[in-house]
């Protein structure tokens, strides 16, 4: 390939990479999430401990727990096809769960 070609190409894919972080950059501002975190808790307008973890009552094991939540609204302890956590899920998108 022509060294010519070759650095104009390079040239456009470093463009493209900087165009799209700054896209998602603003993405994430736009959430009111300027570092790129998950807003998990305040996203859902969860209670939270000291450390920024959820305190949601497990449906599944009826106990109370501090948990990071992403921002689909899944607990870290959720479990895929299990019909507490998918209600937990819906429960905390809805706004429904019940927290301590």
């Amino acid at each position: 390939m022509d060294d010519r070609l070759e650095r104009v190409i390079r040239q456009q894919l470093r463009k493209a990479g900087r165009q799209f972080e700054e896209a998602k950059r603003a993405y994430a501002e736009g959430r009111g999430d300027p570092e790129g975190r998950n807003p998990g808790p305040e996203l859902y307008d969860l209670p939270t401990d000291d450390d920024g973890r959820a305190r949601i009552v497990c449906r599944r094991h009826a106990e109370k727990r501090s948990v990071t939540v992403d921002a689909e609204g899944r607990p870290v302890c959720f479990e895929s096809g299990h019909p507490d956590c998918e209600g937990c899920t819906e429960d905390v998108r809805d706004g429904y769960v019940e927290t301590w």
